[in-house]
């Protein structure tokens, strides 16, 4: 077979901005949706030789095989490469579209399809930088049951009305070494104990990275005299005074933690490699069944066991998204498509390919999928499902900002 010829904007650089630029741009219109809707089977032909640009956290090389193998699949079935622009920081995606419509771009979009937090999924919804409502129109979404789980259609309190489709999910779940942990802490309080008696033992990823963001929301959450003011916008209250049981936590465990605080892992993979090594003896994860996986690899001990907090741990799904000025729209409901195919959630959730929880309801699905779900191979290191029934919800994407500036103004700066 002759080689692909390379396809267009297969070149194209990632241009960041500061997504300060949002300030700019007019509050949403309406939305950047088809002008008449196509059958679906009009769609996948439509796709069948487009090049999507899917811009999508690359920090994990056990995720970037997970989307090789969904490319892969793509290929074959459309004639569709899938291209996996790979990204540090899911803002940078969000720049990228910012820069592109102050420019006036608006129909020749570099990204066709992102993967999105829900900081940037409001950010890009509150500035009309989405294409859709789309999520509905996937023939794989009604296996979600998005009536029975709303979950799949809120993002960090905001309702996603068709602009995000799902893919998987989450939840914080805390890790440790079973053969140097008696009794790990259960709650944030006991954390703060358990690490002044083995002070180097525990620590989070750098902020921004959102795994440790998710750590400094699980503590204000535990701390704050209100939770519930968490669910409105930050800006409806007095931000130092709900964050400030938040700071006093911290200023009380960063002394303890590994290096003393004065260090932090860049990551999540990172803070996995550190247990890994035997430098940590306690850690976390976004992704419930990554340490069930991580002991398969090899990559933690056998002795590895996860547990959830007593008081329960923040949750969420995981979306793709978009922009309304993707050049692949199709292409991009394509893939989305996919993603939620039970093949590939099915594949997705196997420990040895990555762990990623399904957004599927099973009994949406033949015995012959659901059979694809089974794992004969219980892991020590996994809990079970019942074990994620307390799950809190992400706070408002504005608390999200507003905890990542205190916590560099107080620990990264000056």
């Amino acid at each position: 077979m002759p080689p692909r010829p390379s396809r267009r904007r297969a070149s194209r650089s990632l241009l960041i901005l500061p997504l300060a630029l949002l300030a700019v741009l007019p509050f949403a219109t309406p939305s950047h949706a088809e002008e008449a809707p196509k059958a679906w089977a009009d769609i996948e032909a439509e796709a069948q030789g487009q090049t999507v640009y899917w811009n999508a956290w690359g920090g994990d090389a056990t995720v970037n095989r997970y989307i090789d193998w969904v490319a892969e699949r793509l290929e074959a079935r459309f004639d569709m490469e899938v291209v996996h622009v790979k990204l540090d920081d899911g803002a940078a995606a969000v720049s990228r579209v910012v820069a592109e419509k102050s420019a006036g771009n608006v129909d020749d979009g570099a990204i066709d399809l992102v993967w999105l937090n829900g900081e940037n999924f409001a950010a890009m919804k509150r500035h009309d930088l989405l294409f859709g409502p789309f999520a509905s129109r996937l023939p794989h979404f009604s296996l979600t049951a998005p009536d029975e789980h709303p979950e799949v259609t809120t993002d960090f309190t905001l309702p996603t009305e068709g602009y995000e489709s799902p893919w998987g999910k989450a939840q914080l779940t805390f890790y440790y070494d079973a053969e140097r942990v008696d009794t790990p802490p259960a709650s944030m309080a006991e954390l703060l104990d358990w690490a002044r008696a083995h002070p180097g033992r525990f620590t989070y990823p750098l902020v921004p990275d959102f795994l440790g963001s998710t750590f400094l929301k699980q503590a204000l959450i535990e701390r704050v005299e209100d939770p519930g003011v968490l669910a409105e916008p930050a800006g409806d209250h007095d931000v130092a005074a709900v964050t400030a049981p938040l700071w006093e936590y911290l200023d009380a465990l960063h002394p303890h933690l590994w290096r003393g605080g004065r260090d932090f892992p860049a990551s999540g993979p990172q803070l996995k490699r550190l247990m890994g090594d035997g430098e940590l003896s306690l850690a976390f994860t976004f992704n419930p069944s990554e340490p069930a996986a991580a002991v398969a690899a090899h990559r933690l001990p056998p002795s590895t066991r996860s547990y959830v907090l007593d008081g329960g741990t923040l949750g969420n799904v995981h979306f793709v998204a978009i922009p309304f000025n993707a050049t692949h729209r199709a292409g991009a409901m394509v893939l989305a498509n996919f993603l939620l195919s039970p093949e590939a959630q099915a594949r997705k959730q196997d420990l040895d390919v990555w762990g990623d929880p399904t957004v599927l309801d099973m009994a949406t699905l033949s015995p012959e999928q659901r059979a694809a779900f089974d794992n004969d191979d219980a892991s020590p290191a996994q809990l079970a499902p019942e074990a994620f029934d307390k799950l809190l919800p992400e706070p408002h994407p504005s608390w999200m900002e507003a905890v990542e500036a205190g916590w560099r103004e107080r620990y990264a700066e000056g």
